[in-house]
């Protein structure tokens, strides 16, 4: 079955709940059963993974929506948390302790490296950030303690992309496991689970629920094995996303391919439109032909996110804020991922510690991060073009 066919009738069944299209809001916290032996049941082996026996192991729209999403991502198994953020740290949690290793991108998530740097510094687990753009040499930086190397491509500020086959097979060759951020391209776009990556995390709040009205994460899993080891630990962890939500993140992604298309193409416009602008260094979008993340990302993805940034040279605070502050189509938000445009002036050189090129490190730029909506191209632009007019009038 195709993308669009899955996205459409995956995670539902209208017979066995009287007859809806889509699946009725089931809230409970307690399950009843009409025997002892049929409640032993339901808790025991296998059953415990897959079905609805207590509120906080998982609701009928929990489970809806994680058939959906693990169908359409080709895993094995998945399962909600209550935040995108809690997902990546809890995908971390359930394979390190004490005395272990991680490896993670330069130009991970923000929030994912401040975690790194301080609750798993505290448990005695060592974090390396490497320069994401390192492919096959990744062999040389895995430890004999090192358990997780940990990817996401494009990175969400400064858009690097990573070789991530070359990655899962050095991380595999030295017995470490593989976690991806796949937010940005989403289960449509790009499928590591294909290419070995063993654990795949995305920020449901994105593109997935696609209307800005919600918070979670879905963890997904390519084996069994790394199923029941990732979702016993989030059970542990009381990690759960409320029955409410996970109807409306299911409703979201029934139309996500519709959206991802046209926000993808709208995208991909403005930013070659934005590489001819005067005021524009660099358009930071794997997508474009000169971006220095191209070849990987033609190679391995079959389209793209919304979310880009483009350099300008340095400029201060005041000027910035007079293009961003007039914006008519483009709220100033941190999100990405709904149907509305959105834009942020970003800094990495605050969190960008270890960073190769000395564009970032050297501070001698500025950044702006676009997540493009659903809005006509046409008014988009053109509310771009207004704001670099104040740009250029407030640097006069």
């Amino acid at each position: 079955m195709k993308d669009a066919s899955i996205l459409v009738h995956a995670g539902r069944a209208p017979l066995r709940v009287g007859g809806p299209v889509n699946m009725p809001v089931h809230r409970a916290s307690t399950i009843v059963s009409p025997t002892l032996e049929e409640f032993d049941a339901n808790e025991a082996g296998d059953a415990k993974f897959r079905n609805v026996c207590y509120g906080a192991l998982g609701t009928e729209n929990a489970f809806a929506l994680c058939d959906a999403v693990n169908r359409l991502e080709q895993g094995a198994g998945a399962m909600v948390t209550s935040s995108g953020l809690s997902a990546c740290t809890q995908s971390l949690l359930a394979f390190v302790g004490a005395g272990d290793h991680v490896l993670m991108p330069d130009s991970v998530y923000g929030p994912q490296r401040m975690f790194c740097e301080t609750i798993l510094r505290r448990f005695g687990v060592e974090t390396t950030f490497y320069d994401p753009r390192i492919g096959a040499d990744m062999d040389i930086l895995i430890k004999a303690n090192t358990r997780v190397v940990y990817t996401e491509a494009p990175g969400s500020l400064t858009f690097e992309m990573q070789d991530i086959p070359a990655i899962v097979k050095a991380a595999h060759a030295h017995g470490a496991i593989v976690i991806m951020d796949n937010t940005w391209a989403g289960p449509l776009y790009f499928k590591p689970l294909t290419v070995g990556v063993d654990i795949c995390v995305e920020a449901a709040t994105k593109f997935i629920a696609g209307h800005s009205d919600l918070v979670m994460g879905i963890i997904i899993a390519r084996t069994d094995e790394l199923y029941r080891r990732m979702r016993s630990f989030c059970v542990q962890m009381g990690e759960i996303a409320s029955p409410d939500d996970c109807y409306m993140a299911l409703r979201g992604l029934r139309t996500m391919k519709v959206r991802m298309q046209t926000q993808f193409a709208q995208a991909l416009t403005l930013a070659r439109w934005l590489q001819d602008r005067p005021e524009v260094m660099q358009v930071l979008y794997p997508p474009l032909e000169g971006d220095p993340g191209h070849e990987l990302w033609a190679r391995d993805f079959s389209g793209g996110g919304s979310l880009f940034s483009i350099v300008l040279p340095k400029t201060e605070k005041k000027a910035v804020a007079a293009m961003l502050n007039g914006y008519r189509m483009f709220s100033i938000g941190a999100s990405w991922g709904g149907y509305d445009s959105l834009v942020e002036h970003c800094h990495p050189q605050r969190t960008a510690l270890n960073r190769v090129s000395p564009v970032w490190n050297d501070d001698n730029c500025t950044l702006v991060r676009y997540a493009v909506g659903l809005e006509d191209v046409d008014d988009l632009k053109a509310d771009l073009e207004e704001g670099f007019a104040r740009l250029n009038a407030a640097r006069s």
